[in-house]
């Protein structure tokens, strides 16, 4: 059994402890140490105080005492900027890869990176790329070639459809509907239940069916 913490001690937090039981049901692999917040001072009660076991000087203090991390932080700029802070506290770390059991892929045709996360229910097709730290909330689904992006959360119940390519950092929306071949670009953000039909750019924030740019306010 590797020994394990995640960072995050919230809602997205206690979902991957709750993968990393599930895949232990299957094969037992993951010895869950407990949770790592980057401030002790940022906890709040919809945090898992109880099994907090410290902040980033925890993880230095401990290192020889941990295989693996993974980040349970559902904000795509978040889950980038801890990966690379925690790269540098653990160089040695390993980020696994997290599948939940239930998760229907085919997954000899999917190249999942590092860090990634495919939650429960996810659906997925044929050649399936997740880069590193992409996280595929429960029940989003994914169709043949599709790319998420470092960084990228694709939220409950979204449908990506085939060909499309999603960027670094992008968050897509619960519900939301990404048309095939379209691409949304880096950092951008697809709203909950918006369908994307037209290419989104980067940094940008579509809403609505369809998708439309947010306008800037006055």
């Amino acid at each position: 059994m590797k020994r394990i913490v995640i960072i995050g001690a919230g809602g997205m937090a206690r979902e991957v402890n709750a993968m990393l039981r599930e895949i232990n049901r299957v094969a037992p692999t993951w010895a869950f140490e407990g949770y790592v917040v980057t401030s002790l001072r940022a906890l709040s009660d919809r945090d898992s105080r109880e099994e907090v076991l410290g902040d980033y000087q925890w993880l230095r203090t401990n290192a020889s005492h941990i295989d693996a991390v993974a980040i349970g932080i559902g904000t795509p700029a978040l889950r980038l900027r801890v990966s690379e802070e925690v790269r540098e506290v653990l160089p040695e770390a390993e980020f696994p890869s997290l599948i939940h059991p239930t998760a229907n892929m085919d997954f000899e045709s999917a190249q999942i990176a590092e860090g990634a996360m495919v939650c429960s229910g996810v659906i997925g097709t044929v050649n399936i790329f997740l880069d590193a730290f992409a996280l595929c909330n429960f029940g989003c689904t994914l169709g043949h070639e599709v790319r998420v992006g470092r960084g990228s959360v694709i939220n409950p119940g979204a449908n990506i459809s085939g060909g499309v390519n999603i960027g670094k950092g992008v968050l897509v929306g619960t519900g939301a509907q990404v048309l095939q071949y379209r691409s949304v670009g880096d950092c951008a953000t697809v709203g909950a239940g918006a369908v994307v039909i037209h290419d989104v750019l980067a940094g940008v924030t579509v809403v609505g069916i369809p998708a439309r740019p947010i306008e800037p306010s006055i």
